[in-house]
């Protein structure tokens, strides 16, 4: 008889992928889309005449641009130690660049391009924000997925939103 070959331990499983990125990315996200709906009503105040909301607009435009950097961090952190999509990065990237040609375009007094890209990043903004809360929740560590989907558990669809247009429940 041939020796039999040793025995291989069978490979860990990777490690769940941390929560907090996401939870932190969400954070921000909400945070940039309230400064962002702040910052269109000291702009639409000014424009009706009240024109100390000009110096709120400033200070509110510096505070979304600290909070797009932080939700760019929170982005790169879904990322990588998350091990989360690119696209929430690409997004706040791309929302960071928006908001520091905006701040030029205001300071410059550059109103037709200030006006369109404020515009611009309000929707970008929301659509940030939207991508995510959709993305879904990794499980807390020791627990398993609870998705709900069989109608067992209590799961709430690992922190998934529900997608736009899906199918509704009826109580009778």
């Amino acid at each position: 008889m041939s020796p039999s070959p040793p025995a291989v331990a069978p490979a860990p499983a990777p490690a769940a992928a941390p929560r907090w990125p996401l939870i932190l990315l969400r954070a921000a996200a909400t945070t940039v889309a309230l400064l962002a709906l702040l910052q269109v009503e000291s702009a639409g105040s000014f424009l009706n005449g009240a024109f100390d909301a000009l110096a709120a607009h400033e200070h509110t435009a510096t505070a979304l641009a600290v909070a797009v950097l932080v939700q760019l961090a929170a982005a790169v952190l879904v990322r990588w130690p998350g091990r989360g999509p690119l696209r929430p990065l690409g997004a706040a990237a791309g929302l960071a660049a928006a908001v520091v040609g905006q701040i030029g375009a205001g300071y410059g007094r550059a109103l037709g391009v200030h006006v369109v890209l404020g515009t611009l990043l309000v929707s970008g903004v929301l659509f940030a924000l939207v991508d995510a809360w959709r993305l879904p929740l990794p499980a807390r560590a020791g627990h398993p997925a609870k998705d709900g989907a069989d109608g067992e558990g209590e799961g709430d669809g690992g922190g998934r939103l529900p997608r736009p247009g899906g199918p509704l429940e009826v109580a009778q």
